[in-house]
């Protein structure tokens, strides 16, 4: 529950017309769990705003780190897939695959008519 709140704060949601900032008040968590669909107790409410108070604070000490040359990156190591050669491997004949078929027909899985 609590990341899906957060995950709504970080993408920018705004609340009262104004953009969250390092302090987040109760009724801020109130607002963002309400567009969550999330009911919150009072302690729930109060843990919120302690923890998603710090969360933004820690974020907004963030933007205070000079960045300039620091490169873009999406991860941070050089990966490359790293997949396996395609080979064929015997797998399960015809009679295996069936064998613990609820139901067979023309030699293959019966299953049920679309919208029936």
């Amino acid at each position: 529950m609590f990341y899906k709140v957060v995950a709504l704060v970080l993408i920018g949601v705004w609340v009262g017309g104004r953009t969250l900032c390092a302090v987040i008040s109760g009724e801020d968590v109130a607002y963002v769990a309400r567009l969550a669909r999330l009911r919150l107790t009072e302690d729930e409410q109060a843990q919120m705003t302690r923890d998603l108070s710090s969360v933004l604070g820690y974020v907004e000490h963030m933007d205070e780190l000079s960045l300039e040359d620091v490169q873009p990156t999406a991860r941070v190591v050089d990966l490359v897939n790293e997949l396996r050669p395609d080979e064929v491997k015997p797998g399960l004949t015809k009679d295996q695959a069936l064998a613990n078929a609820p139901e067979v027909a023309d030699g293959g899985f019966a299953v049920p008519a679309a919208g029936s």
